[in-house]
């Protein structure tokens, strides 16, 4: 290569800079439109289903609406009723009754399970086995229990009888019943929660574990040192899922016991089911469907503020 021909290859990757640096790039593209037309569908269906609804129910709370009749306003009549009304204080002590043992034994078996699928097996096949009653309709789940429960023919009291227990009446019996449909449930759901638990032990560095195990921490101390504080944020996130959940229980009861014996299962889900479309008193229901979802807000708040759920110990 000449002398005179080395300054000017040189000079060639210098002028591509400048013609690259002349060119205009093209402006980014704007993803707005496609995800708006995205969404329009979604956003759609929750405005007609869920936003209007809503309104419209808060509305029919203060008024003495009946399906044959117009919606006259009557104020605060419907809620002075409620805070009255021994069968509304009944179906919400009944629900929380519920919601203790359901979200009680539900969270602990869930929690076990999680943690052994944790330290014995990732196998999908085991996962796939403990999702399976979920996947079950709820109904469905609710009539093969019945049946199985039932005091004459039930295979449940068949096995009780052959140890030498006497045969009960778990659905209809005011003592068994809820703690019935709560372990059905337990049933049904703790497949679920255990994988969105098992989901947040995944995001526990395994480290921690090591330098435990390094320092002489057992499983168990391990469990509570490591396990449980790191694991606050979704359990916290789990609790209200599941809590929320249970408050609205209703297909069970429906086909079990419709809210029997003598209102021990009437649920609140129930009783606003039985005053809307048996008795179509629409506004005493609405105004009870109103003080609903505000117990629900307010323990959704406490819960998710008394456990941190927004902090997190792995920073």
């Amino acid at each position: 290569m000449s002398m005179a021909a080395a300054p000017a290859l040189a000079e060639q990757p210098a002028r591509a800079q400048t013609a690259r640096k002349g060119k205009p790039t093209k402006a980014p593209k704007n993803d707005l439109k496609p995800a708006l037309l995205f969404i329009l569908p979604a956003a759609i269906g929750f405005l007609v289903f869920f936003i209007y609804p809503a309104i419209k129910g808060f509305y029919y709370s203060f008024t003495d609406f009946e399906l044959l009749g117009d919606a006259n306003w009557v104020g605060l009549e419907n809620y002075q009723t409620m805070l009255s009304d021994e069968l509304f204080w009944n179906a919400l002590w009944v629900t929380l009754e519920y919601v203790v043992i359901n979200i009680g034994v539900q969270t602990l078996v869930a929690l076990l399970l999680a943690v052994l699928m944790q330290r014995l097996t990732t196998s999908l096949l085991v996962r796939g086995v403990l999702l399976l009653p979920y996947l079950i309709a709820n109904v469905v789940v609710a009539l093969v229990w019945y049946w199985m429960c039932n005091q004459l023919i039930g295979i449940i009291n068949i096995g009780l009888e052959a140890i030498g227990v006497e045969p009960q009446a778990f659905f209809g019996s005011p003592v068994l019943s809820i703690p019935t449909i709560a372990l059905v449930n337990v049933w049904r759901y703790v497949g679920y929660t255990a994988l969105l638990i098992f989901a947040g032990l995944q995001t526990i560095p395994p480290q921690l574990y090591e330098a435990a195990a390094i320092d002489g921490a057992g499983e168990v101390k391990a469990f509570f040192k490591i396990t449980l504080p790191l694991l606050r944020p979704v359990l916290a996130m789990v609790l209200v899922v599941t809590i929320t959940g249970s408050f609205q229980i209703f297909d069970t009861v429906a086909v079990t016991t419709a809210g029997g014996p003598v209102n021990a299962t009437r649920v609140i889900y129930y009783y606003i089911y039985d005053l809307a479309f048996n008795r179509y008193h629409f506004g005493y229901a609405s105004t009870l469907t109103v003080a609903l979802f505000l117990i629900l807000a307010l323990v959704s708040f406490f819960q998710l503020k008394l456990m941190r759920a927004d902090q997190t110990d792995l920073d």
